[in-house]
């Protein structure tokens, strides 16, 4: 259970740094982080998977490079979910999406579950 709080905690703190290095994306409080990365937690593991499956032709052609777009499709559909949290604009959604999501990982790599 504390490795899903640990892994909440992390994406709102990505959040936060993504909100300050992204002039589009605004967050209004640390609470609205810890709810939107609940809603993204939730929204990657079951939207995510569906729409990558529908999308997988473009994905082959693209060679991957459409999965940017899926991501910060996710992004929106957090943005119109939680309240607080405010995306502005198609590139700000897609570059916010792509370092979320290296913030993300990096944080994850850093801090490990037992």
């Amino acid at each position: 259970m504390s490795g899903i709080i640990t892994r909440w905690l992390i994406n709102a703190v990505a959040l936060l740094l993504t909100a300050g290095l992204i002039p589009g994306i605004t967050i209004t409080g640390v609470f609205s982080a810890i709810v939107a990365a609940i809603v993204w937690g939730i929204v990657n593991a079951v939207i995510r998977p569906i729409i990558l499956v529908l999308t997988l032709p473009i994905n082959v052609l693209t060679l991957g490079l459409f999965t940017l777009f899926v991501n910060g499709f996710m992004l929106k559909i957090v943005d119109h979910v939680v309240v607080g949290f405010d995306t502005q604009g198609f590139w700000a959604t897609v570059f916010g999406a792509l370092v979320l999501s290296l913030i993300s990982g990096i944080f994850s790599v850093l801090v490990r579950d037992r």
